[in-house]
């Protein structure tokens, strides 16, 4: 099946609900037991394996997790020992993955335009821990062989990276980490499993923000990690039944519903948000636009070769003569249609400004050659573009008025 039938399908069972479309929310703590022998079989039940206790999944949960582990690996991942496991967060689906797999002793590499909270939890958590870790170029590709080290257990992927918009070449990287034994785990929230196939290019565990393109509607918080039969039976089933990691069943509802219309709204994401980025290419008060689904993007490349589609959340960044806070304000003060918030996905369009200089450490920005202007992030919404372009192109004249 293709995806959009597969989005529209997956998770559903009318039959084993009373003909309900679509599956009720199962509110529960305890499971009671018809017998004894029932009972003492249940001890036997892994986390996420079935009814046992509210917090290791109910029907609700099930369903979801089911549905994301179909469009992650294809048709028949569950038959084949790809699962999926839900907790309350994006940023717990990348830590949790991280604790499981890296201990004391332990390397771990991290590409230098992450997500900022996992270069946070690195630096800090696995720190205390007596995990090391390591950032590097993002573009790196094969030559990460030259960073691997015997005890290096987990190489962490972004494509395209956070703030900037890198695209790896994840299938290099995954080769010469699979060498070293390493495993590799991909975000793969900006694309969502939709447009980018993380286990065709060798990933081991792929994690999204459910919060973002499956929810939708920038209503809820929820985290997937998917992953391998090897990698989901060593390291994430086990955490999950140490700590009690879970999610919400209202939340599952909610997510399920997205899941039924995000290539839908996907498809609309991607076009406009090619429609804004090509009206910013024209702007003097842009220097560069940073999205890997244009054709001018170091990226584009990989990006045509990697991946089915695109997202709506890009980068641009402004002429330099456009800084400081008094333009920002002037930029996005009065703005209409976009919003200012720490997340995207929704239906709702975003624009914040972004200092990737703050956060590296083993690569520098601006890359040579490249302008070294304020970076913007921009999230394009549902809106008509018109408008978008309109509420911009106002923004724009006040912050030219700004800088004089």
């Amino acid at each position: 099946m293709q995806d959009e039938t597969r989005a529209t399908h997956l998770g559903r069972k009318p039959e084993a609900h009373a003909g309900t479309v679509n599956r009720p929310v199962y509110h529960a703590s305890t499971i009671l037991y018809p017998t004894f022998e029932d009972l003492k079989a249940s001890r036997r039940v892994r986390s996420g394996d079935g009814l046992t206790y509210g917090i290791h999944g109910t029907p609700s949960t099930f369903a979801l997790e089911e549905a994301l582990c179909e469009m992650e690996a294809g048709d028949g991942a569950v038959a084949a020992g790809f699962r999926t496991r839900l907790c309350n967060s994006g940023l717990q689906a990348v830590t949790a993955p991280m604790l499981a797999v890296a201990g004391a002793g332990d390397h771990v590499l991290v590409p230098d335009n992450a997500y900022g909270p996992s270069r946070t939890f690195s630096d800090g958590t696995f720190r205390r821990m007596g995990v090391e870790t390591s950032f590097y170029d993002p573009l790196i590709g094969g030559g990460i062989r030259e960073l691997l080290r015997p005890n290096t257990k987990l190489v962490l992927v972004e494509s395209p990276g956070s703030w900037t918009f890198e695209v790896p070449d994840i299938p290099a990287i995954a080769e010469e980490a699979h060498k070293a034994g390493a495993l590799v785990m991909m975000d793969n929230t900006w694309a969502s499993p939709l447009y980018y196939k993380a286990f065709e290019h060798g990933c081991d565990i792929s994690i999204q923000a459910v919060t973002k393109y499956v929810a939708g509607h920038s209503d809820l918080l929820m985290g997937s990690v998917t992953a391998t039969k090897e990698a989901y039976d060593r390291y994430i089933q086990p955490l999950w039944q140490h700590l009690g990691l879970c999610a919400s069943p209202d939340d599952a509802f909610l997510a399920m519903r997205g899941l039924r219309t995000m290539p839908t709204r996907l498809k609309a994401h991607w076009a406009a948000g090619l429609e804004v980025g090509e009206w910013l290419m024209g702007r003097p008060e842009v220097a560069e636009v940073i999205h890997p689904a244009m054709p001018h993007d170091p990226g584009h490349a990989l990006w045509k070769r990697d991946f089915l589609g695109a997202s709506s959340l890009f980068g641009f960044v402004l002429d330099e003569r456009y800084r400081g806070d008094s333009v920002m304000s002037a930029l996005l003060d009065e703005l209409e249609l976009f919003g200012m918030g720490f997340s995207w996905g929704g239906f709702e369009s975003l624009l914040i400004p972004v200092y990737p200089d703050r956060l590296r450490t083993a690569t520098p920005w601006p890359k040579p050659g490249r302008p070294g202007g304020q970076v913007m992030r921009i999230h394009v919404g549902l809106e008509a573009t018109s408008d978008l372009i309109a509420d911009l192109d106002a923004a724009f004249a006040r912050m030219r008025r700004a800088a004089g």
